[in-house]
């Protein structure tokens, strides 16, 4: 099988490497406008992951303070959407009619691609029992809601810090309320490891 397709454990057609995602998105007339909401569509099961990977390009600029100021607010929205179990993510219509034009993304996807076969050999659909759990989802998005307050901490923003403090309250008052459910999931998913 090509190193572009990555087998799925339960039988289901292969899944398309992110190298694979981005050539396909790049093909095209160089001036086209790719939009995000485009992007997610044609992610399937990898929309949170792609979409932290976007909210997280920030923090590799060179220009203190953009880091914490642009990704932290995208990293701990993710988190919570997350850690509120939607099916996928959700994006503001202005934000999901955006996006890079082609010719952006195929020489962005020419920078990266080494680096991405490089870690595709290493990263690739492992334990689904895991990965696909309502738990395991809540526990990242609340991991994601902490990694964006961090990130307002490192900048020293007091304004994306108060985010982060309302979006780490909405996370204690949704477990609070789903305390129980999230106790029989724990349960109900350690019986099938078991």
């Amino acid at each position: 099988m090509p190193r572009a397709m990555a087998e799925d454990p339960r039988g289901r057609p292969p899944r398309a490497s992110a190298r694979a995602v981005l050539a396909a998105l790049a093909a095209g007339p160089a001036d086209d406008v790719v939009t995000l909401g485009s992007v997610m569509e044609g992610l399937g099961g990898s929309m949170f992951g792609m979409l932290l990977f976007i909210a997280t390009l920030p923090a590799f600029l060179p220009i203190p303070g953009v880091a914490g100021a642009l990704s932290g607010p995208l990293v701990s929205v993710i988190g919570l959407q997350l850690l509120l179990c939607m099916p996928r993510p959700w994006l503001p219509r202005v934000v999901a009619r955006r996006g890079p034009r082609r010719g952006t993304l195929a020489r962005f996807a020419q920078r990266v691609s080494p680096s991405l076969a490089r870690l595709e050999r290493v990263v690739r659909p492992r334990l689904p029992g895991l990965v696909g759990h309502p738990a395991a989802t809540m526990v990242t998005g609340l991991l994601l809601v902490l990694l964006g307050l961090l990130l307002a901490l490192l900048e020293r923003d007091g304004v994306l810090m108060l985010i982060a403090w309302v979006a780490g309250l909405a996370a204690i008052a949704f477990f609070g309320v789903a305390g129980g459910a999230l106790a029989a999931l724990a349960t109900d998913w350690l019986g099938r490891l078991g």
